[in-house]
């Protein structure tokens, strides 16, 4: 697995904006996730092994991310998504998604936001983390 380009979010607004469900759409929202020095561990849960990240590996289950896309789609407000992920060995700074979110309101935008990324991180992907 080779490491991805990231997406022009410039384009990928040109995009959704052009989409015809645009006319419904009165925010969009983007999440762009990126590799870090400091551990998931100490950043989460506070646990400090006084180590750091210099890398990670990352994959994903398309499957997954199709149907976690899917559910998004049925929550009040949203009309637009679109997700890339990146893959292999990512160093730190390296963009590890992007999530952009239309919807009608922001408070749904919002929720849809949150929702997704959570059920990524947490279903749909392995990151490995490389310490130094």
């Amino acid at each position: 697995m080779i490491k991805k380009t990231s997406p022009s979010i410039d384009e990928w607004l040109k995009e959704a904006k052009a989409d015809p469900a645009a006319l419904k759409v009165g925010m969009f929202l983007v999440h762009n996730g990126v590799v870090r020095q400091t551990p998931k561990a100490k950043v989460r849960q506070g646990i400090d092994d006084g180590s750091l990240v210099k890398g990670m590996y990352f994959s994903y289950d398309a499957e997954k991310v199709d149907e976690a896309i899917a559910e998004t789609y049925k929550m009040d407000g949203i009309f637009y998504v679109k997700v890339w992920l990146n893959e292999g060995r990512l160093e730190i700074g390296d963009d590890i998604m992007y999530v952009l979110i239309g919807g009608d309101i922001r408070p749904h935008v919002v929720a849809a936001l949150q929702f997704l990324v959570e059920k990524i991180k947490t279903e749909c992907v392995t990151e490995i983390e490389q310490k130094a």
